[in-house]
């Protein structure tokens, strides 16, 4: 059926079909970031769990400046834990939950509440609350981008099937770096030296961190 379709469409209705995909432009005053599980309980099992915290540590310094609504999830607490020590949420909305995606009523209430449609989720694991998240978001019609950089399973082949998955799903796959230039714009953005000093900060903990 698909062949069929290609062979009757003319080019100029396949250029205008491209044409009307989404290309997931994001911009500060239409985001926002959820950053999904990153708990105390995990760190000995996760093996990047130190690259995860990185990537949440940079997005987080991100938000603030550029003033982007951040949204934390923890797991069952009771049992893993609270978000790792490493990372300040005081200023951020935290909800516990006990299903693994993050969409519970009260987050999503309080993320509806913001009237943003564009969101970045980082966290882990990928293949799992962060899918389901992403799924879910998807399916109640906001635009997602996963953060490849950002998002972990205890294995490899669990977080690259995730990401296909995700993407597969309409989700954009991009990086931490990507999507901070992105939501700046220009060199001439009013945050431009500050982000710039926190992706520089971002590099140098990851070339410590492969030593």
């Amino acid at each position: 059926q698909a062949s069929s379709w290609l062979l009757g469409t003319t080019l100029a209705e396949l250029w205008s079909a491209m044409a009307a995909a989404p290309l997931g432009r994001i911009k500060p005053e239409s985001a926002a970031f959820l950053l999904c599980d990153v708990q105390e309980r995990f760190r000995t099992v996760m093996e990047k769990m130190p690259l995860a915290i990185q990537v949440a540590k940079t997005m987080l310094a991100a938000a603030k400046v550029l003033q982007v609504p951040v949204l934390v999830t923890e797991q069952y607490p009771k049992a893993l834990l609270h978000t790792v020590e490493e990372l300040d949420v005081t200023e951020a909305k935290v909800f516990e939950k006990t299903r693994f995606s993050m969409c519970t009523e009260d987050f999503m209430a309080h993320l509806e509440g913001l009237n943003r449609k564009a969101v970045v989720i980082f966290g882990m694991e990928a293949h799992v609350c962060v899918q389901q998240s992403v799924l879910d978001l998807l399916a109640k019609g906001y635009e997602v981008h996963v953060l490849s950089d950002g998002v972990i399973s205890q294995r490899s082949d669990d977080r690259s099937t995730a990401l296909e998955r995700m993407r597969q799903s309409g989700a954009f796959v991009t990086t931490s770096e990507s999507v901070l230039f992105e939501l700046l714009g220009s060199k001439d953005h009013n945050e431009f030296k500050q982000i710039s000093q926190i992706v520089k900060l971002h590099g140098e903990e990851l070339k410590a961190m492969a030593r």
